[in-house]
């Protein structure tokens, strides 16, 4: 690894809202800065004017917000800029900075790495259905620049009017004929492409004065004196171009170090998640629930969709990492200590819904009493549900093993705070019988003469009155539970009715018989 200090950056683009496999592209960032004791940058590269999407810019920042993935440099949910390191180009929106990355352009044009190129999109598109139909694909590379309308064939008085007259023309990187690349990625090993494969890619228009993504994040690395590029693999076929910009530049004595993610894999089948496998199998692929500002269409989001951020940044961790241990659990500090590149895998890891919930459980589980009721409050508010904090607290521990969200608990413990309106239809044909009423009657008798209501009392005293009457220990408890309860469901009844309190108990017992 290169002696410098690590300095890292994730760069979305505002085009829509943050895929979790981005999110994951941001984590592994930020765990390897911090491990290695460097800088994690949030830079939005917004040059892509047509795609841009209002919302987008503000949805990422709280998404990484929200997980915990917090940057030493860059923008912060507020919109404002943390920086603590001396950079003199501190700008980390694109749009904001375009003003530097033509001379950049004309740099590679002076040097002879690139070129103006003027043709029309209807010349190329005709180009490109003249090669379809001899059964070829056009490629613009060494073997038709020259005579296409590019600077290569023009004099210095045509050039100059054609970029004074005309502001359709682009600068394209002049690709080297024939020329083996030789890289090098952290995950990948040692890679080798010919050029001759290669096309001469756009770098920047004069139609909207900005670059593409190839130039613009190679100067902004550059200037920021990004050490190491940890993204995903859709860029991987760019990596040759980007060594040759670097060497274009005079810059590979500061060139970082590449790492590229294998993809976020679909449940079922092959290829890459999308949010249409989400909306078909029923979970989201986004962080945050998203409103398509266009159309108004509204995306699940794994915070709304009642998930811990501990979890879904736990289980991300995982696809395509490997601690080397049995380990599953992490917490984000735990994260920084345990990962290394060198773990990092190259295939596609799938998504699992269900292992998603599993996490949530347990970060569920792990949480305090107290802490789980301060989460339910709400809940309870709304259904107009008053108690103290101390009961919700007690009701918490009872359930928090039995669900997987918040979002579960009402389900699950309705009946601590209030009486069943109905009672389940199943439970009542298999355990409420001609005889269960006169029982329940003798059962309400007894609990009445409790003064005691604790379990520790109540318990022996119900089981050993049933054992005497020669009942059946099962048609009994499941028929006391249905009054107190109304449902087959709940933790051991001796502690409900501890909660709800002897009259309460009683109330219910009779609701039911009469």
């Amino acid at each position: 690894m290169t002696t410098r200090k690590p300095r890292v950056r994730f760069a979305p683009s505002p085009t829509g809202p943050l895929h979790i496999g981005g999110l994951r592209t941001a984590l592994y960032n930020y765990l390897f800065a911090r491990k290695h004791g460097g800088d994690f940058i949030l830079r939005i590269e917004d040059t892509d004017s047509a795609r841009f999407v209002p919302g987008a810019e503000e949805y990422i920042i709280e998404a990484l917000s929200w997980c915990g993935i917090k940057p030493n440099e860059g923008l912060t949910p507020d919109g404002q800029v943390v920086s603590d390191s001396a950079n003199p180009e501190g700008c980390y929106r694109q749009s904001a900075r375009k003003a530097i990355y033509r001379k950049y352009a004309e740099q590679l044009v002076a040097g002879g790495h690139a070129y103006y190129a003027f043709d029309t999109a209807e010349a190329l598109d005709a180009l490109r259905k003249e090669a379809e139909t001899k059964g070829e694909t056009f490629i613009y590379n060494y073997a038709v620049r020259e005579n296409l309308q590019t600077s290569l064939r023009m004099n210095v008085d045509e050039l100059s009017q054609r970029l004074k007259n005309d502001n359709h023309w682009v600068v394209r990187f002049k690709m080297p004929e024939n020329r083996e690349v030789y890289m090098h990625d952290l995950i990948r090993g040692d890679i080798k492409v010919n050029t001759a494969t290669l096309d001469d890619k756009v770098l920047w228009k004069a139609v909207d004065e900005l670059p593409t993504y190839h130039l613009a994040n190679i100067v902004d690395d550059r200037l920021m004196n990004i050490s190491h590029v940890i993204r995903g693999e859709e860029w991987l076929p760019s990596l040759p171009l980007h060594y040759l910009l670097y060497e274009a530049f005079g810059w590979t004595n500061v060139q970082p170090e590449f790492a590229h993610l294998s993809l976020l894999l679909k449940p079922d089948g092959k290829g890459k998640l999308s949010k249409r496998d989400g909306d078909r199998l029923g979970f989201p692929v986004f962080p945050l629930a998203w409103q398509d500002p266009a159309s108004g269409e509204t995306s699940r989001g794994y915070r709304e969709d009642g998930y811990f951020p501990e979890a879904l940044v736990n289980l991300l961790a995982l696809l395509g990492w490997n601690p080397g241990t049995e380990q599953e659990l992490f917490s984000l500090d735990e994260l920084v200590q345990h990962f290394s590149l060198d773990r990092v895998v190259k295939s596609g890891a799938k998504f699992n819904p269900d292992k998603a919930k599993w996490f949530n459980q347990h970060y569920l589980r792990q949480k305090s009493n107290e802490e789980l009721a301060c989460l339910y409050r709400p809940e309870l508010e709304k259904r107009g549900v008053v108690y103290n904090e101390k009961y919700v607290a007690k009701v918490c521990g009872f359930i928090k093993e039995r669900v997987n969200f918040v979002h579960e608990f009402w389900e699950q413990s309705s009946y601590f705070f209030e009486a069943p309106k109905i009672y389940d239809e199943k439970a009542m044909q298999k355990y409420w019988k001609a005889e269960t009423p006169a029982i329940m009657q003798q059962l309400h008798q007894l609990l009445a003469k409790a003064e005691d209501f604790s379990p520790e009392i109540t318990e022996p005293l119900v089981h050993q009155w049933i054992t005497d009457n020669g009942f059946s220990m099962g048609a009994v408890m499941n028929a006391f539970r249905l009054c107190v309860v109304g449902a087959s469901k709940g933790p051991g009844m001796f502690e409900i009715i501890a909660m709800l309190g002897k009259q309460e108990s009683l109330r219910r017992i009779e609701a039911l018989v009469s």
